[in-house]
């Protein structure tokens, strides 16, 4: 008879001793413990009653898509095998409730739940290679013809004459090479046969004292906070390559160009306080001084000392401001929420300007306490809710979410037609109250009228939605509010992508770093401008850039760069 197993209660802090006290090395050490985290985190979501299977692998895998039409095929989908199953069984399938997709496909057997621009997105037939003018950086090379010359006589009818035409022919060569190079100077040296005195040939002028110019201090910069190499993974490659670049030269080369990059680094912040739309989120992070000092914290509470600091977390927060029809972002790495250091930034905001547009979600630790923002919430995380649940209430997900899809159509077309923010506003209002208005009369009739329960998830969905109402449908009374906090979240995946492959920083002199490589390489990239040539264009003038930032822009450093006409 098989014996049941005893429950044994541990918490994490027993567990991590154990580990600690383990004879494991410090790779073994680091698996384990990421292993019972796991653990730890899938034991206390299965305790949560509200927990689901398809939440727990959306929380530990993610979710998939979350388009209309997308997800509402993959729900008719599991439908027909499910009844597929019960026929072959010899059972007949369930019934069609209220909580079944109706008129998921046409007589065609084709589905039937098509977004706005469906046809016009499909991909048309080709090789899928980028065009000649994609490769804007490569070096161009003219090649001209081996035997004729612009005005020669033509050799194959020997009447007329050849003209030079102003579209050459193009061949793409792409070609591989190491991220940083080198080159090696050999600087003859002669000597007196008879005084002994060394004469050494003078090196080139554009050489300079530095081992590494401005080029490879901005390559390493990006490798490492724009795209999420770190320091070993490029020291290997650069080794394998012939090409030695130790992690720790590399840091001391990041760490000496954000000490230059600091007067732009500001200025962006400046800027950032005078905008008309500011979007701030956040996501966690992990510097291990920090860390570090809370186990000191938690030891002084053990010995009763009550002066220890509250808060342990540490959060990269994003912020992204829209001024004067451009775009900074910012990052900002600490014990801060959100809302906090966009209370440091607007106090940077010029009295005479009015409260700005605060775009976020609906934590409270997004908000800022000290200042008056015109404050709006994210549509997108009111719509994700109905998104979760909607294999459970598939009639009623359906119509939100497709309402919800047309609103998002007419903002598309407000922003293909290049509305101004007052244009925009009259669209929506034209085009978009009257479903936002059906939407809210709908949902406070399901609640009203008893036909959902206010405790399942459709009735928590909706609950969020009408609760937060005024500031999710901001758009249709302030000009200029946008629907969502999606450039702000995307924004923040840099962070996410330097934690998923840096795991923490070491100091929080480190985080400054980050924060200041990624800040002015994602405000180039949303401006439309080549990061490299930017930081490298920083560097390069850097007298010019301290005395007047301003003029150092992504959207105007071109202009500071072209020399004024005589």
């Amino acid at each position: 008879m098989r014996r049941k197993s005893e429950r044994l209660e541990l918490d994490m802090k027993e567990l991590d001793q154990i580990v600690e006290r383990a004879a494991l090395d410090e790779s073994d050490r680091k698996k384990l413990k990421a292993a019972l985290e796991t653990l730890a985190y899938v034991t206390q979501q299965l305790e949560n009653k509200q927990t689901s299977i398809r939440r727990l692998r959306k929380l530990l895998f993610g979710a998939s898509t979350e388009k209309t039409k997308k997800l509402f095929a993959i729900l008719t989908s599991a439908s027909n095998a499910t009844s597929a199953a019960c026929n072959t069984a010899g059972t007949e399938p369930a019934p069609a409730s209220e909580h079944t997709a109706s008129n998921t496909t046409n007589a065609t057997g084709e589905n039937d739940i098509a977004e706005h621009g469906d046809e016009s997105k499909r991909k048309r037939k080709g090789h899928g290679r980028n065009a000649a003018a994609s490769y804007h950086g490569a070096k161009k090379i003219t090649v001209a013809h081996e035997s004729l010359h612009a005005g020669d006589r033509c050799p194959k009818c020997e009447k007329g004459k050849v003209y030079r035409m102003q579209v050459p022919k193009v061949i793409v060569r792409v070609t591989g090479q190491a991220p940083l190079g080198a080159s090696l100077y050999e600087l003859e040296r002669l000597r007196c046969a008879l005084c002994g005195q060394v004469f050494v040939a003078r090196a080139p002028p554009d050489i300079g004292g530095q081992r590494y110019d401005a080029r490879a201090a901005t390559m390493i910069g990006l490798l490492k906070y724009g795209t999420g190499l770190p320091f070993n993974r490029l020291e290997r490659l650069q080794a394998g390559l012939g090409i030695p670049l130790p992690a720790a030269t590399q840091w001391d080369n990041v760490q000496d160009t954000a000490n230059r990059l600091e007067p732009t680094h500001r200025e962006l912040i400046r800027q950032a306080a005078q905008g008309e739309v500011l979007h701030n989120d956040d996501t966690t992070a992990k510097i291990l001084a920090l860390m570090s000092r809370d186990a000191d914290d938690a030891a002084a509470i053990d010995d009763g000392d009550e002066q220890s600091s509250e808060r342990t977390g540490v959060f990269t927060s994003g912020i992204v401001a829209t001024t004067q029809g451009t775009r900074i972002a910012l990052f900002f790495t600490g014990r801060k929420h959100a809302g906090e250091n966009l209370v440091d930034v607007l106090a940077q905001r010029a009295a005479e300007l009015g409260p700005p547009i605060q775009m976020c979600d609906a934590l409270s630790r997004n908000m800022p306490q000290q200042l008056k923002t015109i404050l709006s919430n994210c549509l997108s995380h009111g719509r994700r809710k109905f998104a979760d649940v909607a294999d459970r209430f598939p009639v009623e997900c359906r119509h939100v979410l497709e309402v919800l899809r047309d609103v998002y159509h007419n903002d598309a077309i407000a922003k293909a037609q290049n509305m101004s923010p007052d244009e925009r506003l009259a669209w929506h209002m034209a085009e978009s109250a009257p479903l936002m208005d059906g939407l809210e009369t709908w949902m406070k009739s399901q609640i009203d009228d008893k036909i959902i329960e206010p405790n399942s998830g459709l009735g928590e969905a909706i609950a969020y939605m009408t609760k937060h109402w005024q500031k999710l449908t901001l758009f249709l009374r302030v000009a200029g509010a946008p629907l969502d906090n999606n450039i702000c979240e995307r924004a923040l995946k840099k962070a996410i992508l330097h934690r998923k492959n840096a795991l923490f920083f070491r100091s929080e002199n480190g985080a400054h770093v980050a924060d200041v490589f990624m800040s002015l390489i994602h405000t180039a990239e949303l401006n439309g401008v080549d990061a490299f040539s930017y930081i490298v264009a920083l560097l390069e003038h850097h007298d010019e850039v301290a005395a007047n930032p301003a003029d150092w822009m992504p959207w105007n450093y071109e202009t500071a760069l072209t020399p004024a006409a005589p």
